[in-house]
């Protein structure tokens, strides 16, 4: 009974060891393609380029906010489109 229990012992040590040895070896490769993945981001981030932000208004009507470029001026206030524009 002593020799079963001792290699029943033996192989469970061998599991997890093996085992260990798997997932040392998956977080080694997960490591390196983050670092792989940070790498390309970085070398993409010239070429990325952001707009500058836009001024917003406040619709004299509604009272939405909508971007300058969007802006219907009339009577010295601003309106977010022309249907909100008092005739």
């Amino acid at each position: 009974m002593s020799r079963f229990l001792f290699w029943v012992a033996l192989a469970l040590l061998i599991y997890f060891a093996v085992r260990a040895k798997i997932r040392q070896s998956a977080r080694k490769q997960q490591e390196e393609y983050r670092r792989q993945y940070q790498q390309q981001q970085e070398a993409q981030q010239p070429a990325r380029q952001v707009a500058p932000p836009e001024t917003m208004l406040l619709c004299a009507h509604c009272g939405v906010h909508f971007p300058a470029s969007e802006n219907v001026p009339a009577g010295g206030r601003d309106y977010c489109s022309p249907a909100h524009v008092p005739h």
